[in-house]
């Protein structure tokens, strides 16, 4: 149950005489400052101007009518026009009941109306291993995936193979140059030593005398053995996808060609000069006439080439065939999950796929920036056997799938994550990841020590702390964050949330400590029953979005 939505619903009917448009702005969220309320709502400013008042006269008639609302205890204004809403005892109480009842399924809801989403992510050219600063990308798309399905949405996890362009011919003659037994290998090829095996593996299956004259021979095979060597990446961190899709499989299919037919037919397609590119003076400029986009009249700052002067397709026409494949699959929301340095490619993309489905397919492109990884603060040195880069692997030995999924995910995806591999194996506070996992622990272990095992029908009501209460507000602000993280498209809100709860419920732990009467096991069986009946609804939802998350909820800790 969403206590939000819930009170959303109500205001909504007492206000079902206002036009749809007024009624659809309306927000129920907790208030910036929770000395005001529980809830607030901003129907009073989004309506005023319809009721022809001001925000302040509108909600002080509103005050009035909002009384009606049946979970509602006190009622007040604050600011331009907020109306703060302080919810009775018992229907915050009750929250606990709600969520043991529900169990793990507590959180789930059904705004995707099963709505076919294709969520695209990792995607990397299959070159070599996956390194640290892909995790992130893989991170976030996973659980990004997991928000989504526990949302109500029918989601697809996919990875675009890119085995088409012009980095699979250098993996392909690096290889070679390898398979000739090179130690050195020279600037502007592959160096990782990673090659070393893929090489020997190919003189198991194809022999002695490959040259030159093999290399799309070669090429085949060497991507055939990095992507393995990709997937055994993703599974070592559990990322998970159902489909691998193949650049050059689409380009071959006529996908590309179907794109540009489409756009054509639609008008999209000219041919024409592009102006020169920021900070290119005219004199150093070629002009040239192209096939080109009119990617402009869908909010793009520029049109775009299809077809380059020598008639061959531009990257930008492979990706509108293989977004035209997707379309076509019958998704109806796309979710592409690309590194930072594709910031220049999302007006583009979003305009080609606008064109290709008549705006009828929603696309989000959500951009992740850059890792560095730390050792105690210093930049840690690239690994000899990645050349310039350290894999997955390499940090999930050294800290743990927990702490890589988790950490990943406690900044906003487009702000640069420092990853600390010291601090992410402290049994501090500072740990986010211990920190959570430590807050689940302590649930178990008080129910380990409790005479009493079943919680059924507590007197809630004897659960009046303030940090009591306030830990069951946050309990019930979970099924909020879920929905927000999915419609947003920002799992991150998860991580953050889940911090939050633990904080609160160490926060009564700590209390409890310093005040017998306020502990979780008490003299009282009645007390100690209640208690027991929010611990056991703290460890519930921390279950819960540490599952979303991909990360363990252990039940006891050295």
């Amino acid at each position: 149950m969403n206590i939000f939505e819930h009170i959303r619903d109500q205001i909504l009917d007492l206000l079902s005489l206002y036009p749809k448009d007024g009624l659809k702005r309306i927000t129920v969220e907790p208030p910036k400052d929770n000395t005001h309320g529980d809830i607030s709502t901003n129907a009073a400013m989004v309506l005023a101007k319809t009721a022809n008042k001001n925000p302040k006269q509108l909600a002080e008639d509103f005050q009035k009518l909002f009384k009606q609302i049946n979970c509602v205890d006190e009622i007040s204004i604050a600011g331009p026009g907020f109306i703060n809403f302080r919810l009775k005892k018992a229907f915050i109480q009750d929250q606990v009941n709600i969520i043991n009842e529900m169990g793990i399924d507590y959180g789930i809801s059904d705004i995707g109306l099963q709505e076919k989403v294709n969520v695209e992510y990792v995607s990397v050219n299959p070159t070599g291993p996956l390194h640290i600063g892909h995790a992130r990308g893989s991170v976030f798309g996973d659980v990004l995936s997991n928000v989504l399905q526990k949302t109500g949405f029918e989601v697809t996890r996919e990875y675009y193979v890119n085995d088409a362009g012009g980095q699979v011919d250098v993996l392909a003659k690096s290889t070679l140059l390898r398979y000739q037994g090179a130690k050195e290998i020279p600037a502007g090829m592959y160096p990782g030593e990673y090659l070393i095996p893929v090489a020997e593996a190919m003189r198991k299956e194809l022999g002695d005398n490959l040259t030159q004259k093999d290399l799309a021979q070669i090429k085949k095979f060497v991507i055939t053995e990095i992507m393995k060597i990709i997937r055994a990446n993703l599974k070592s961190a559990n990322i998970e996808h159902e489909v691998f899709t193949s650049e050059a499989e689409i380009t071959e299919e006529g996908f590309v060609e179907a794109a540009l037919k489409l756009l054509t037919e639609k008008g999209y397609i000219y041919k024409g000069v592009l102006e020169p590119p920021k900070g290119k003076k005219p004199d150093d400029w070629e002009e040239r006439e192209q096939t080109l986009f009119k990617s402009t009249e869908f909010g793009d700052d520029i049109d775009r080439a299809i077809k380059k002067s020598d008639g061959s397709f531009t990257y930008f026409a492979g990706d509108l065939g293989y977004h035209l494949n997707k379309i076509k699959r019958g998704y109806t929301k796309l979710v592409n999950v690309l590194g930072a340095d594709h910031a220049g490619y999302v007006k583009r993309i979003k305009a080609g796929v606008a064109a290709l489905s008549s705006n009828k397919v929603e696309i989000e492109v959500k951009l992740v920036a850059l890792v560095k990884l730390l050792q105690n603060g210093e930049l840690v040195k690239m690994s000899k056997r990645g050349g310039n880069f350290i894999f997955i692997e390499d940090v999930i030995e050294e800290v743990g799938i927990d702490a890589l999924r988790f950490i990943m995910l406690t900044r906003k995806n487009e702000i640069p994550l420092d990853f600390d591999l010291a601090k992410v194996v402290e049994q501090t506070k500072d740990n986010p990841v211990f920190y959570v996992q430590y807050a689940h622990a302590r649930c178990h272990s008080v129910m380990r020590q409790a005479e009493i095992k079943n919680y059924d029908g507590a007197d809630l009501t004897l659960l009046n702390d303030s940090h009591e209460l306030n830990l069951i507000k946050k309990l019930a602000e979970y099924p909020r964050v879920l929905e927000q993280a999915a419609t947003q498209y920002e799992p991150h809100r998860i991580a953050f949330y889940l911090t939050e709860l633990a904080g609160e419920f160490h926060s009564l732990w700590n209390v409890g400590t310093g005040n017998k009467d306020l502990r979780f096991l008490v003299e009282n069986q009645a007390t100690s029953q209640a208690r027991l009946a929010l611990v056991k609804a703290v460890s519930i939802v921390i279950a819960s979005g540490l599952q979303i998350l991909g990360v363990s909820a252990p039940e006891e800790m050295k």
